[in-house]
């Protein structure tokens, strides 16, 4: 551990926050962004069956959850870097807390239920559970001894062959990117919601409060031809095909059941035996 924190303090120039510059966090954001897109890929592959689109926006190949709770921990776990004992507690306490206040944001910001742990023993709200908070823990000991140094040493070995401003415009250029297609996928969710509530009659929760501004915007036919060719049916749901939405009596609507004559996945490859 103590080669990869030489390489976390690389100058005193520049904004450093837990000991990191902030250009490396930046770094680390786009990087687990990206892991965590293949990782949720191939969950989906082997317990699904099926290729499907598990990215957190509409173009870029990216899982920003993963990212940002990757640049998180990291940051919180430098405190509890000491042994294995210390990160799983750390990683257990960190993981938990951040793992509540994402999903927190998903349903009053977003208006979306990314997961739901109530029928998991010992859950908090159906947000986090004590299985995957012994996972944060585990996984706060892996990413911090083994695969975290890993991404240093990748980072480094960049740096040395492009040079450090290369690196540096890369990585703004990279978190620029992931931002407007972030506010383009939040524009397209949004005005999604909207046309299945005129389409289908669903009553969500909170609707007035989540899209109340883009009920008028939906009323003028060129922004609505506008979203109905860029972002369609087929490809917010291909998009997004786990997506939940919370009805007005806190039922969980799975869009893909609304939407029942688009197959929501691109490519299935086999039925799990769970699923047969």
């Amino acid at each position: 551990m103590e080669k990869n924190v030489e390489i976390v303090k690389e100058d005193k120039k520049g904004l450093y926050i837990c000991g990191i510059s902030i250009w490396r966090l930046f770094a680390y954001f786009i990087i687990y962004s990206v892991v965590g897109f293949i990782i949720e890929t191939i969950f989906g592959l082997v317990t699904k069956g099926v290729i499907e689109s598990r990215r957190s926006s509409l173009h870029l190949p990216v899982c920003c959850i993963y990212g940002i709770g990757a640049t998180i921990m990291i940051m919180g776990l430098q405190r509890f870097n000491k042994n294995n004992y210390t990160l799983f507690f750390g990683g257990f306490i960190i993981g938990s807390v951040l793992e509540y206040v994402v999903s927190l944001i998903g349903e009053f910001i977003f208006h979306i239920k990314w997961w739901d742990y109530s029928d998991m023993a010992f859950n908090i709200n159906g947000r986090i559970c004590i299985a995957f908070s012994f996972f944060w823990g585990i996984l706060a000991i892996y990413l911090m001894s083994y695969f975290n140094p890993k991404i240093d040493n990748m980072i480094e070995k960049i740096k040395e062959k492009f040079s450090k401003k290369i690196l540096k415009t890369a990585i703004i250029l990279g978190t620029l990117l992931i931002f407007v297609d972030f506010l383009v996928s939040s524009f397209a969710l949004k005005m999604f919601f909207t046309r299945l509530v005129a389409t289908y009659n669903l009553e969500l929760q909170k609707y007035d409060e989540y899209i109340f501004e883009c009920v008028e915007l939906y009323k003028n036919e060129d922004i609505k031809n506008f979203t109905l060719k860029y972002f369609s049916d087929e490809k917010m749901l291909k998009a997004y095909p786990n997506i939940k939405l919370t009805g007005k009596d806190n039922n969980i609507i799975f869009v893909k059941d609304v939407l029942k004559d688009i197959q929501p996945y691109y490519l299935k490859l086999f039925t799990p035996a769970h699923m047969s």
